[in-house]
Formats: C-alpha cells, sequence, structure tokens
C-alpha cells in the first residue's frame, strides 16, 4: 500500500501518466495513520479528532490531498465561507468553530509524518519533503496577496489589477493544485532533472491559470445545486478574474456603480454587479478566454514536454476545461 508508492514498486511510466497515483491510496494511508502509526492511549481521543477531521475534509474533495485540505479548512475561516462542495464548512460544523485552525494544523502535520514513513530511505525524499515545504510557503505568500488586496471592510478597487490578481492565482492556487501533484510523481519516477522540472511547471502554472479563473466564473455564473457552493466573491470583495476583467472594459458611469456596490452584502447590491456582468457581457469574455486558454496550453505542451508524456498534462485539461463544478 503506502510502501509500493515510496519503494519504487510502481512503473515510473505510471508514476507519470497518473498523476492521481499518490491519492488513490490515500484513504488507506489516512486509517492507517490513524488507527497504526500512533498507539499510545492517552492520544486516544486525539487521533479520533485527526480521524474525525481527515476523512471528510479530503473525500469530499476533487483532489483529496492532505496539503489541499489543510489549505481549504484554513482559507474557509479566513474568508468566512459557509459551504464547501455542497456541505458546511468544517468550522461552520456544530462543535467545530475555530477548533479548526488547530484541526488544520493537524492535516499539515499528518503530510510530513506519511513521508517520513513511506519514503525516508528513498533517494527522492528530500526532494518530496523541499517540495511540500516550498509549495506550502509559496502557497501562503499567495494567501497573504489575497487577503491584503481586500481588507474586511475596506473597499478599494485600485488594488485589482490584473498583475496582482494573476500573483494571486499563481501562488494561491496554481502551485500546489497543480504543480505539485507531478512534480511528486516526477521525483518519484526518478526525473529530479531541473530543466524538466522547469518545463513542466510552464505548463502546469497556465492550466492553474486558468482552473482559478474558471472557479471564479463559476462563482458567479455557477449552479449551487451543481457546484455545491454559494459564490459569495461579490460579497467578499475579492478581486476575482470577472471585476478584474469587467473594470478593464466599462465606462466611468460603470464603475462609479460598481464602486458603490462591489462587496456589499444586500440583495440588491450584488444584483446590481451581476447586472452590470451582463452588460458587459462577461460570460463571452470568459468563453473566449477559456478557448485561448485551451490553445495556449496546447503550444506549451508541445514545445515543453518533449521528454514527458502528454498523457499527464492532457489528464489533467481533460478534468477543468469546460467542467461545470
Amino acid at each position: 500500500m503506502g510502501d509500493n508508492i515510496c519503494n519504487g514498486s510502481h512503473s515510473k511510466k505510471a508514476l507519470l501518466s497518473d498523476p492521481g497515483l499518490f491519492e488513490a491510496q490515500f484513504e488507506e494511508l489516512v486509517q492507517e495513520l490513524t488507527e497504526q502509526d500512533i498507539t499510545d492511549p492517552v492520544l486516544l481521543d486525539a487521533m479520533n479528532r485527526l480521524r474525525e477531521v481527515t476523512w471528510p475534509a479530503t473525500i469530499s474533495l476533487t483532489m483529496p490531498r492532505l496539503l489541499q485540505a489543510f489549505f481549504l479548512v484554513a482559507d474557509d475561516i479566513m474568508d468566512g465561507s459557509v459551504t464547501r462542495r455542497g456541505q458546511p464548512c468544517w468550522y461552520k460544523k456544530d462543535g467545530i468553530g475555530l477548533d479548526a485552525i488547530n484541526d488544520s494544523f493537524l492535516l499539515e502535520g499528518s503530510i510530513y509524518r506519511l513521508l517520513r514513513r513511506h519514503c525516508r530511505n528513498q533517494p527522492y525524499y528530500v526532494h518530496l519533503l523541499e517540495l511540500f515545504n516550498e509549495t506550502s510557503f509559496q502557497t501562503e505568500l499567495g494567501q497573504a496577496l489575497d487577503l491584503m488586496t481586500a481588507p474586511p471592510g475596506h473597499i478599494d478597487l485600485n488594488r485589482f489589477t490584473i498583475e496582482r490578481y494573476k500573483a494571486i492565482v499563481k501562488y494561491k492556487t496554481a502551485f500546489y493544485s497543480f504543480y505539485l501533484p507531478v512534480a511528486a510523481a516526477m521525483y518519484m519516477a526518478g526525473i529530479s532533472d531541473e530543466e524538466e522540472h522547469k518545463n513542466a511547471k510552464l505548463i502546469l502554472l497556465e492550466m492553474g491559470e486558468f482552473f482559478q479563473i474558471q472557479d471564479d466564473y463559476l462563482d458567479c455564473y455557477g449552479d449551487p445545486a451543481v457546484t455545491g457552493k454559494v459564490g459569495t466573491d461579490i460579497q467578499d470583495n475579492k478581486c476575482s478574474w470577472l471585476v478584474v476583467r469587467a473594470m478593464e472594459v466599462m465606462t466611468p458611469e460603470q464603475r462609479t456603480e460598481l464602486e458603490a456596490c462591489y462587496g456589499r452584502h444586500d440583495d440588491a447590491s450584488v444584483g446590481k454587479v451581476k447586472a452590470l456582468y451582463d452588460a458587459l457581457q462577461m460570460p463571452s469574455l470568459y468563453r473566449k478566454y477559456e478557448d485561448e486558454s485551451y490553445q495556449r496550453l496546447q503550444k506549451l505542451i508541445a514545445r515543453h514536454a518533449q521528454n514527458l508524456p502528454h498523457a499527464v498534462f492532457l489528464n489533467f485539461a481533460k478534468k477543468i476545461y469546460k467542467r461545470n463544478k
């Protein structure tokens, strides 16, 4: 099981063509972590809590990895989110509250415990440790940019530039959601060449940027019954792709209306912002961007994935382009 992931029993081809290989056995790893790894009876209550937070926080996610669960549990608290994948956010569950902050730490700590247990004798162990540490730091920098760009109670649309938006997306989402799983598979397959990782990163960061833009679009235009999440980017004063692009094409009068309504929680203000988006034909602009992004991705794969199987990137693309949740 977990040992197979790190002791090289999987072929290099399998590791690279299926970036979800590490995730496929995740449930068994969680069971091991909570039932086998720590047996001190005085920790029984704490281990039960770890099991409780781990299962729903991982199984319900699109990419059920501990690192993502750690980030999302913390992110929901900072954003004041209500639902995640159609369920109440972890901190919103009865009896949890801000104890969820420590639960997120438990999830993060579990990553390194599992890596040590299963990979410490492998030549790529240090690469994985550095990868997870660096990716965590990059994501935390992105979250910092996101929070300071739209501080609670302070609305300043001048902060919403495409440069700031791309920086937030790159660091907050693209590195951990897209580059991390593929880079980990590459290291486990014996590919540690910096140039190969640089090439993979170019492709995967492009994919990650589109994924977040798509997420922003679905926050406004997606069906909550399908997405499992009630969109709140407008109310939360988020620097989303929609507001950034809208500001690039709107008139001064429309800008004045946007400033009066954005970041407000009343239905009337939210409705006016959405009406502005419709008037500016944001759905059409998004569909045009999606097509252009897919074409750019195909060119990047052809140019930079010469020594890597294209399937590893195309599998990602199939999961995200034209998705509705």
